[in-house]
């Protein structure tokens, strides 16, 4: 029951929440209550449809723009130059890989936006934000038309033997029936988690910031505070995307609803919302104020770089290297496959992995509060992103934590006395 209950309660909420924090932050000016106002004037379902109903099917120019953004990162991830690279190797002994490419594609993607835009003057830099709406409405009927397309082809045409139905239609549509989905070459989980959804979100936050100047003669220190250490972010992502093909997200997430939805519609919306409410509420923080924050921001998005990177290093040198100038304390974790084969893996539990277990999620969250806090307080709807956040890696921790303990019984128990915490040394 609950493998239907939750997938479903989900795959219908979700949509009309990504819309209404686009309605909220441009046409309610980021106030909650004033929605709540309209809901009791109007009814909940009615006030849903008015508000939905004229960008629900997208427009030509959101469409034109969704496909062309598309056909651009696809043509990256083949055409720009990069080495190949192995992913994990998979429950079925399968090794996927890439062409890793994603600093090249990032760097390409921006300077072309901003040459068609403030350079050739092709279009306008605020054509993101002025049909956002459309462009919400469009991605999320293209995206239940991609889930659809993943589940069929997982059902009919697997792209390896990583796939498979747990017997339950609904789950199987939320949850992804392929780990490694690939059509004509390109992997489809890389394209919407990295190319689509990540990179999508740099444009429409730069978007934002020109329709805030467009709006006021100028770009507030706050918005450019939330901007810069959004970009600062979103490249330590590609400069490390070869790592995050080896996370949680790709290794064991299948392709289904929950991943390829969200990064497709949910990145654009939620993620991106801090600086959509800043569009209309230009806070002036002062510089002091605004380089304190951008500091700490860019702080902690170097740590969370560091401590992924000092992992991956440790991993690809099987342990022989320096954590902190120092030999890494390490736990030799054996564990035995779905085949019945003995293997071991190497844990890190020194330098940042010896903070907590989850140590390199605090950073993480501690960024994303930092580009929300130029937002101020005058509304709760620009923390929606942070609580989501925080809920999200801790949850995230727990299903790290129970997958370790199954797959590695006891050595996971030895890990865990060396390295007690979970996330905060003493708190959690």
């Amino acid at each position: 029951m609950r493998k239907t209950v939750v997938p479903l309660l989900l795959i219908l909420s979700c949509p009309p929440l990504a819309i209404l924090m686009w309605y909220i932050n441009v046409h309610l000016g980021g106030s909650v209550l004033e929605l709540w106002a309209l809901y009791k004037q109007d009814g909940f379902f009615p006030t849903i449809y008015q508000i939905w109903r004229p960008i629900f099917f997208g427009s030509t120019t959101a469409w034109t723009m969704i496909f062309t953004f598309a056909a651009f990162q696809l043509a990256f991830m083949k055409l720009l130059p990069g080495k190949i690279v192995e992913g994990p190797i998979t429950p079925e002994g399968n090794i996927p890989l890439y062409k890793s490419n994603g600093v090249f594609a990032f760097a390409l993607t921006l300077t072309l936006f901003l040459l068609a835009t403030e350079g050739l003057h092709l279009f306008s830099a605020t054509i993101i934000y002025d049909h956002f709406g459309s462009i919400l409405g469009a991605l999320n009927l293209l995206s239940f038309g991609f889930c659809t397309f993943l589940y069929l082809k997982g059902r009919i045409a697997p792209s390896s033997t990583d796939s498979g139905s747990s017997g339950n239609v609904i789950f199987d549509y939320y949850w992804g029936m392929e780990l490694y989905p690939r059509v004509l070459g390109w992997d489809l989980k890389m394209f919407t988690n990295c190319r689509f959804g990540m990179m999508s979100w740099s444009l429409i936050i730069l978007s934002f910031a020109f329709k805030q100047r467009e709006l006021y003669g100028t770009v507030s220190d706050s918005m450019m505070v939330s901007v810069a250490l959004q970009l600062l972010y979103i490249a330590k992502f590609f400069i490390w995307e070869d790592g995050y093909l080896r996370s949680m997200d790709i290794m064991h997430d299948r392709a289904g609803y929950y991943i390829c939805w969200g990064c497709l519609v949910w990145v654009p919306s939620i993620y991106a919302s801090p600086a959509l409410y800043l569009v209309n509420h230009p806070n002036h923080l002062g510089w002091p104020i605004a380089g304190a924050i951008f500091a700490v921001g860019a702080i902690a998005i170097i740590v969370n770089y560091l401590a992924d990177r000092q992992r991956q290093r440790f991993r690809s040198t099987e342990g022989n290297c320096l954590v902190w100038n120092r030999k890494p304390t390490a736990i030799i974790a054996k564990y035995t496959t779905h085949k019945g084969d003995t293997k071991y893996n190497l844990l890190l539990a020194s330098g940042w992995w010896g903070i907590g277990r989850h140590f390199h999620y605090v950073p993480e969250i501690m960024a994303a509060l930092c580009w929300t806090l130029p937002a101020l307080f005058q509304n709760f709807l620009p923390y929606f992103y942070l609580t989501f956040l925080t809920l999200l890696l801790i949850n995230r921790s727990f299903r790290q934590e129970q997958r370790c303990q199954e797959k590695y019984g006891a050595s996971w128990n030895a890990y865990c006395e060396i390295v007690p915490f979970k996330m905060v040394p003493y708190v959690y």
